[in-house]
């Protein structure tokens, strides 16, 4: 008669699944590892447990009962249940290896993307990402909340228990209606803002801090365009069209000149640029992971973009 109150080890239902499947007590204990008193203990002890017999054992051949036939396949069930409990506390252990909730920020994300889904595909087979876009303190925000598990954004982040990895640094460029004079300029300095209408993104937009930044820093009050753009796509269309003058980080060229009649002008040294890296939570204990992870990044991107890799 089965005890209620007993609980068979994993142990005992491998013992048990591995004899029913090998017919034969040494073959089922070189499989599992054991020796093959161990594993008659294990199955001993199973039968006993639940007080019925689930092998029969003779001189010459070893076979189910037909109550061994009626558990077996429960018994597998419970052996995969474990196997895949283990599997994913491995994953979790690993935030590589499972599904991740990236955030990244507008001026990055349609850039840089392409490169970093196709590369982490091949080098983080196991890992399954999970993209948002937004703007940065929405990003932070989301991340302090457990929303997100990290984000690529511009640094610094300055943002309490958030820890902050550089991966690249890039250069701004300035974009100009076509045929304009500066057009295919290498040294404007940044001082020649103060003549040009300055098309800012929205509020929110880390790049409309840093293009106000500039301004600052080179002692100049920007004459800001009317214009306000939602995107970096949309700030781009304006500047072709006559509207003003914006400023696009190095890695966004490619893509913006390609679809637009852009003119590009590169300002004089030392250049005006970003630092791009991955946040992360500090509380989360996951700092060797999302190390290994921004120096991928970090990898595929410099491999397709004109950055600078942090060292």
């Amino acid at each position: 008669m089965t005890d209620k109150t007993y609980q068979p080890t994993v142990a005992g239902l491998r013992a048990f699944a591995a004899v029913a499947e090998k017919q034969h007590f040494g073959s089922a204990a070189t499989t599992l590892g054991v020796s093959q008193s161990t594993l008659s203990q294990a199955l001993a002890a199973l039968e006993t447990g639940l007080g019925v017999q689930l092998i029969e054992r003779s001189t010459r051949r070893v076979f189910l009962t037909p109550e061994g036939r009626q558990l077996l396949p429960h018994a597998q069930a419970a052996i995969d249940a474990v196997d895949a409990f283990t599997a994913a506390a491995a994953g979790a252990s690993d935030p590589l290896e499972g599904s991740m909730r990236l955030g990244l920020i507008p001026t990055v994300a349609p850039y840089v993307l392409p490169t970093v889904l196709g590369g982490l595909a091949d080098r983080l087979p196991a890992l399954t990402l999970r993209v948002v876009e937004d703007q940065t303190e929405r990003l932070l925000a989301a991340l302090r909340e457990g929303a997100l598990d990290a984000a690529l954004i511009a640094l610094p982040a300055e943002a309490s228990g958030i820890t902050e990895i550089p991966i690249y640094d890039e250069d701004f460029v300035l974009a100009l209606p076509p045929g304009h004079p500066l057009s295919g300029k290498r040294r404007v300095p940044p001082a020649a803002l103060a003549q040009l209408p300055l098309l800012l993104l929205d509020e929110g937009h880390c790049l409309r801090d840093q293009a106000l930044d500039l301004c600052r820093k080179a002692g100049i009050q920007a004459e800001v365009a009317n214009t306000r753009a939602a995107s970096l796509a949309t700030a781009v269309q304006c500047v072709t069209g006559g509207l003003g003058v914006t400023l696009i980080p190095q890695s966004a060229v490619a893509v913006e000149a390609a679809r637009s009649r852009l003119g590009l002008a590169q300002f004089a040294t030392p250049r005006p640029g970003r630092r791009i890296g991955l946040v992360f939570r500090s509380s989360s204990g996951r700092d060797a992971a999302y190390r290994r992870l921004a120096a991928i990044i970090g990898e595929l991107v410099s491999r397709d973009q004109d950055v600078r890799l942090v060292r």
